[in-house]
């Protein structure tokens, strides 16, 4: 017996079938991040070498109040969508989609006039670059959104050639940027081709976004998407916090070293941005059908990110300065010195978000959420912190040390609720 909203229990297959089916969505899910990473990586590189680190800092603010909106869409609308609605394509999930792709449109339109209006008001550098932000932000989420719908469906190959759309569409916008020259044309550049891709979702889907249901969606959803909420905008806002922080304490080209040392870092930054994509559906597919198999699920997850991040940074070590400056340019110099504590931060992140997958897939919202708020304090503490004490090295090290520390407390945490839902295994659904 299933209730409203709940998927069924998959149907019974055998061990290879379901073997091969999960290398299958995984290896789509790769796919995606890898063009994804791609995309990130291109964007970044081009508007560090076109604008020098002053420019690039002021980008990079605009690139980091992005995450904070996207996280604001994903807690809202996607994250409930992927733990509750994911599996095959049928009605509950169309309908599912459309009220939840409308929330993200609704979100983006939204926050975008706020961003609007705070870009004309602030003038000057920044100014420009926020105000082309809002303009962009509906288009955006709106490309996000489909793509969780997608890895929710198991259809990650749709979410891929979406990507694709989005980075071929990136290529003639970047070029007529660097012909402006200025920080706000290439925010308008990225959001435009997101918005190509956003109207290709519609065109793969066949579904219509619904902005008048969402705040219906939002009321059934309330119990997951306002905690996920919180801890999505903890995370990112953090980020946002010790951006502007930095900026005040040591200067804005501090904000473009660090965003350039995690450009060279792009790959496994990206998975981990995303990672949610992929791994929630598959740990919460783990759930139902092996879930004594859901700790293992989560270790391997987390423990092949931490050691894909040490060997990409002990490469990058072993990476000669002129290539570097090649790719990078001026930026090159000041991100060079923060590749061993940027690459230990996100070897931790990337161990604790295994464990955090597996708390999403339990519905184990108040638990989640305590690990997201000590681990953003952590960040923004040892972020700020760092770099009063010794500038950008300083901030940088700060960060390291409270992501390791945090992602520690995430696999406390997902222990305790693994026992729990041994002892008591009832998912946690709404009926309606």
């Amino acid at each position: 017996m299933t209730t409203e909203g709940e998927n069924p229990p998959a149907t019974a297959r055998p061990a290879g079938s379901a073997k091969r089916a999960l290398v299958g969505r995984l290896s789509w899910g790769l796919a995606d991040q890898a063009a994804s990473s791609v995309s990130n990586f291109a964007v970044g590189i081009y508007v560090a070498r076109s604008l020098g680190v002053t420019a690039f800092g002021v980008f990079s603010l605009a690139w980091v109040t992005y995450g904070v909106v996207l996280n604001v869409s994903r807690g809202l609308a996607t994250d409930p969508l992927t733990v509750r609605f994911s599996g095959p394509p049928g009605a509950a999930w169309r309908e599912a989609v459309a009220r939840s792709t409308g929330t993200a449109l609704g979100v983006g339109a939204a926050l975008g006039a706020v961003s609007l209006a705070a870009g004309l008001g602030l003038g000057g550098r920044v100014g420009p670059a926020f105000a082309a932000l809002g303009v962009m932000l509906p288009g955006l989420l709106l490309q996000d959104a489909w793509r969780y719908s997608f890895f929710a469906a198991g259809s990650g190959r749709k979410a891929f050639l979406n990507d694709v759309v989005w980075g071929v569409a990136l290529v003639p916008a970047m070029v007529v940027a660097a012909r402006v020259g200025s920080v706000a044309a290439f925010v308008l550049a990225w959001g435009a081709s997101a918005t190509v891709a956003a109207g290709y979702g519609y065109v793969q889907s066949g579904i219509r976004p619904r902005m008048a249901q969402a705040r219906g969606w939002l009321r059934e959803q309330r119990d997951l998407g306002y905690r996920y909420l919180v801890e999505n905008v903890s995370l990112s806002g953090a980020s946002q916090l010790r951006a502007y922080g930095l900026g005040v304490i040591v200067g804005v080209g501090a904000v473009g070293a660090v965003r350039g040392a995690e450009l060279l870092l792009g790959p496994f930054l990206a998975v981990l941005m995303g990672l949610s994509l992929v791994t929630v559906p598959e740990a919460a597919r783990v759930l139902r059908q092996a879930p004594h198999q859901l700790g293992r699920f989560c270790l391997l997850l987390g423990g092949g990110q931490a050691v894909g991040a040490l060997l990409w940074g002990s490469a990058l070590l072993l990476m000669p300065g002129r290539l570097g400056e090649m790719v990078l340019g001026d930026v090159w110099h000041s991100a060079s010195q923060l590749i061993v504590p940027i690459s230990l931060g996100v070897a931790g992140a990337g161990l604790g978000t295994g464990a955090a997958a597996g708390l999403r897939a339990l519905g184990a919202a108040r638990r989640s959420l305590r690990c997201q708020l000590f681990a953003s304090a952590g960040y923004v503490g040892g972020g700020l912190g760092g770099a009063a004490a010794a500038g950008t090295v300083g901030s940088a090290w700060g960060v390291a040390a409270a992501t390791v520390s945090g992602s520690a407390v995430w696999w406390l945490q997902l222990r305790s609720a693994l026992r729990e839902h041994a002892q008591e295994p009832i998912p946690e659904v709404r009926t309606s």
